[in-house]
């Protein structure tokens, strides 16, 4: 499900970076080495973090990739942003305007994401008596996520993957409508971080960490600083669009019922009577 989401990101992404009106192929290369990025991270962690029993069995090294943990999802993520950003850099594109091609499809991907953690167990819920609670009997799921089986948990996973999904969907159909660069990727920010701090109130908390005697955990702390750089952006765009004196967007002088033209029509007469000449 993982590399279904990363499919379907990148085909996103395509369409994305045209609306966006940054080049699609340097958006996929972009995405590419990023990817790479966090897989080779998360695997060096990986292997730093157990070493020790690596060496008494180096095959397990071929299926570290389907341990599931917040610390690994972290560092993943901080190592592709680096490379995302340092490939944008050297190729000169558009910082603001990338990260609103890329917002859509981020969110996707992480709703797929989300739905094959719920096949597998990883990132399970707390236990709970409603009926649409999810069982898991596989030991599997007991051995690689130390899922509870036999217990009703709920399906937090499930919760997620639709958040993720619905503002994917909102992010596509607002891109077009974006009155500044930037606009989408706060957004982006926005309701990730209100997606991820509403759905661990259904998680189980082990191994995610805790803040506050336990009134927060790992991913709720990212989740407040996703709002909080979300506020920031998205004032601050406003803010030095303002003071910058950008031009109003098409929809703004609709709005205000604004009759002057966008662009002033050609001037159809003929040379000499344009310049005051006599015909």
């Amino acid at each position: 499900m993982s590399a279904l989401g990363v499919l379907l990101a990148l085909l996103l992404a395509q369409r994305t970076a045209r609306v966006a009106k940054v080049n699609a192929t340097q958006v996929w290369n972009l995405c590419v080495i990023a990817l790479f990025a966090a897989l080779l991270d998360q695997r060096l962690l990986l292997i730093a973090m157990n070493w020790n029993d690596l060496r008494l069995h180096p095959k397990w090294m071929l299926g570290l990739a389907m341990i599931h943990h917040p610390l690994l999802a972290g560092a993943g993520a901080l190592a592709g942003l680096g490379a995302a950003a340092a490939y944008a850099r050297w190729k000169r594109m558009p910082l603001a305007a990338t990260a609103d091609a890329l917002a859509a499809p981020l969110a996707l991907g992480l709703a797929c994401e989300q739905m094959g953690a719920l096949m597998a167990g990883s990132g399970y819920g707390s236990e709970t008596a409603v009926r649409w609670g999810v069982v898991y009997t596989d030991p599997l799921a007991a051995r690689w996520s130390g899922t509870p089986l036999g217990i009703p948990l709920h399906p937090v996973q499930a919760y997620a993957a639709l958040a993720f999904l619905t503002l994917s969907i909102l992010l596509v159909v607002g891109l077009p409508a974006r009155k500044r660069p930037g606009d989408v990727a706060g957004l982006w920010l926005l309701g990730a971080g209100v997606a991820v701090f509403m759905t661990e109130l259904w998680r189980d908390t082990e191994g995610r960490g805790a803040l506050l005697n336990g009134a927060l955990d790992g991913p709720q702390i990212v989740a407040v600083l996703f709002v909080g750089t979300a506020a920031i952006v998205l004032m601050e765009r406003k803010r030095k669009a303002e003071v910058l004196g950008f031009p109003p967007s098409r929809q703004e002088l609709q709005e205000a019922g604004s009759s002057t033209p966008l662009r002033s029509a050609p001037d159809e007469r003929a040379p000499n009577e344009v310049r005051g000449i006599p015909p």
